[in-house]
């Protein structure tokens, strides 16, 4: 028997029918093996072709019987093949759709009638095909079976944006969006109307009832709470290890980074406003206005919410010029609205090791819009307030743990809107701090730990009615509470020679204890700071807080690093990848370390290939060890190398193998960490060096990207 092209595709069609026949009956006892899970995944990208040749048949059906066209073979014919075709393929699609629906993530009325939509397609076309031939077969028929097919792909396509974009999608534009009211300052909580909106916006739309994508729903606070497959959602009070921040932060064209290529992606306000929220231990019925007026998280909340309407100020002076607000945001510096509409502007300065004066002074061109300057830990000195005291409209001032002593303070007796300006943690004179009750705007004053006595905050009290001053907490000893960690003052972390490294707390009479051997410090073993530590080699500091009456602090952990030589000239055999490759051959010598931030620029990032620099040096120089500091952070697959290879040499073609290190595997749960891998040698003269790192290429089985390669990070070369 000879079998038509026509014919078999009649019959695979019956048998696709059967087959979604068989899918249905059985659905909750099916399971999809892994193999044909790719298969299912191919039903967003197939659908589209049979909609258009499905929607172009129907057409064509509905005036099939018109006179002109009823005794045309090549429009009948013509018709019947499109119309078998679509009918087919649609078929296909929804076997792949069935499979889909199998997989974790998707549930709810909606995937249903995205369901039963998307097989009436077929059952409607299919019987339209195997009918349209018979005597009962009429134009009123056709029209009817065309318009139901043509409604049932309209609903279909309908359910099928909803699930993928969100709810009402298609319809959206008809129907209406609904616009809710900003809440104002006053009566917002942070969570409730700061929050959760975000996720709302971004988020929702792949982790609502109907799709949880990753089992992970966002439309309530008990379902944030419980996470998703992969794990909780965030760790209150640590945003560094929290899923949520590490997923928004991988590589756009990563398939885990949220929310995904081609989705809207969140500003960089919103993913700081996630950050500082998760920072203050995800606060979940807290109000904005119980912030302090000067915390990091209300003043950018206060810029995604309608201003109180008794408290709202207005200022005489007009916005700056958005795009010199734009140049002045970089990787130290944030400045932004202090609330939508308004052209009052807000400024964090952060990062001790990056700071220099002109972080203030390019701020000139903005001067009058300046409102709140932020400075906390910074080493500020007090001729810097010259500069800050042309800033006519400055209203919070926060100088806290700076280097001021108080001589500069008579600077800003010039700012007549000044009324909040904290100097807690400074080593303070008195005489210059009582000048400030020529500021008759200030109205708040905090002096927390800065060396006053208790009598001279007394006579600063009386002499200043006016004026709240804030002293802090009192140690009465029967309420312990943890310290915080110590503090590092040392402005730097690479020294050529030696480091006076210095330590410090902001209360009294506490004891810092330390260690440089990688064990953690306790209260009665380890060294006791005195004032004087001095550091002659690559070193680990690990150091906590103790007091009696108090609990001891967390630990704070710093790598010093020891560089003799700068390289002549840095170049890559292979590539970095292209979005961490900027200043590449410079960020491994600049001697700054890079920091938590992955997108910082002080990173230089490989994943399909391994790390090969190689080192000139105009002059050979005696070399007898090679460090390299990089990043682990499991979560977003960046691992440190298997292995790292240093060739030397004083000629570019005869290198020789100087040392081999193979770091510990990285083993599960590891924490993040900055990694220093040293490799040693016999003290030789080198003009030619050859660093090569080789990268994790392919993840363990317990991780959740299990065969894909890693990220390298890398950022500093130390040679000694």
């Amino acid at each position: 028997m000879r079998i038509t092209f026509k014919g078999f595709a009649e019959h695979v069609l019956f048998a696709a029918n059967v087959f979604i026949v068989f899918l249905l009956a059985f659905e909750d006892k099916l399971e999809i093996p892994y193999w044909l899970q790719p298969f299912g995944r191919m039903h967003p990208m197939v659908l589209h072709f049979p909609i258009v040749i499905l929607m172009l048949a129907m057409l064509l059906e509905f005036f099939r019987f018109k006179e002109a066209y009823i005794k045309e073979p090549l429009y009948q014919n013509f018709t019947s093949g499109l119309l078998l075709s679509g009918t087919l393929f649609s078929a296909l699609t929804v076997i792949m759709g069935l499979f889909l629906s199998k997989e974790a993530g998707y549930s709810g009325s909606l995937l249903q009638w995205h369901k039963w939509t998307g097989v009436s397609i077929v059952f409607v076309a299919s019987i339209i095909y195997w009918c349209r031939n018979t005597s009962w077969y009429k134009v009123r028929i056709a029209r009817i079976g065309a318009i139901t097919t043509t409604l049932c792909i309209i609903f279909a396509g309908h359910y099928g944006a909803s699930l993928t974009h969100g709810d009402n999608f298609v319809l959206e534009s008809v129907t209406g969006v609904e616009v809710l009211p900003k809440v104002p300052l006053a009566e917002a909580r942070v969570f409730e109307d700061v929050i959760l909106p975000v996720f709302s916006q971004k988020c929702l739309s792949c982790h609502n009832l109907e799709k949880a994508k990753g089992s992970l729903m966002m439309d309530k606070v008990s379902s944030l709470l419980k996470g998703g497959k992969s794990g909780k959602l965030f760790v209150p009070g640590k945003p560094e290890i929290s899923l949520l921040l590490e997923r928004i932060h991988l590589p756009m064209d990563d398939k885990k980074h949220m929310p995904p290529k081609g989705k809207d992606q969140l500003s960089e306000a919103e993913i700081e406003l996630l950050r500082l929220w998760i920072k203050g231990n995800a606060e979940l019925k807290k109000k904005v206005v119980d912030l302090p007026p000067s915390d990091s998280l209300r003043m950018l909340a206060a810029t995604f919410l309608a201003p109180s309407a008794a408290s709202e100020e207005k200022y005489a002076f007009s916005a700056a010029d958005e795009s010199t607000v734009k140049k002045l945001n970089n990787n130290y510096r944030i400045v932004y609205a202090l609330a939508k509409e308004s052209p009052a502007l807000a400024v964090n300065i952060y990062n001790r090791n990056e700071y220099k004066p002109e972080a203030v002074k390019e701020l000139e061109g903005v001067k009058k819009q300046i409102v709140s300057l932020d400075l906390k830990g910074l080493p500020v000195r007090d001729e810097e307030l010259k500069t800050i005291a042309r800033f006519e409209n400055l209203r919070e001032l926060n100088l806290n743990f700076t280097s001021i002593t108080g001589s500069g303070l008579k600077e800003l007796q010039v700012l007549k809107y000044l009324n909040t300006l904290s100097m807690s943690g400074t080593r303070l004179n008195y005489d210059f701090v009582k000048q400030l009750n020529k500021i008759k705007s200030l109205k708040k004053l905090t002096l927390w730990n800065t060396g006053l006595s208790g009598t001279d905050l007394e006579q600063l009290k009386k002499a200043n009615p006016g004026i709240t001053v804030i002293s802090g907490f009192k140690d009465d000893g029967k309420h312990p509470i943890r310290l915080n960690q110590p503090r590092i003052t040392t402005e730097t972390s690479v020294f050529k020679t030696s480091l006076a490294l210095q330590m410090k707390h902001p209360i009294k009479d506490v004891q810092i204890r330390y260690t440089t051997d990688g064990t953690e410090p306790d209260s009665l073993a380890s060294r006791l700071y005195d004032g004087q530590l001095l550091i002659k080699e690559n070193t680990t500091v690990k150091a906590k807080a103790y007091k009696a009456g108090w609990y001891g602090s967390e630990m704070l952990s710093a790598n010093f690093y020891k560089n003799s030589y700068h390289a002549d000239t840095v170049l890559f055999l292979l590539p970095p990848d292209q979005k961490y490759s900027a200043g590449a051959s410079k960020i491994l010598s600049d001697d700054q370390l890079g920091d938590n931030e992955i997108n910082s620029g002080k990173w230089i990032g490989f994943r399909n290939n391994n790390m090969e620099a190689l080192l000139f040096f105009k002059q050979p120089v005696m070399m007898e060890s090679v460090v390299l500091n990089v990043m682990r952070l499991i979560p977003t697959y960046i691992f440190p190398p298997v292995e790292v290879e240093v060739w030397g040499g004083s000629e570019k073609n005869s290198l020789r193998l100087l040392d081999r290190v193979k770091p510990e595997a990285t083993k599960k749960g590891a924490e993040r960490a900055m990694m220093k891998i040293e490799a040693k040698f016999k003290k030789q003269p080198v003009a030619y060096l050859k660093i090569v790192a080789k990268n994790l290429k392919k993840l363990p089985e317990w991780h959740p990207g299990k065969g894909e390669p890693a990220w390298l990070f890398v950022d500093e070369i130390f040679l000694n």
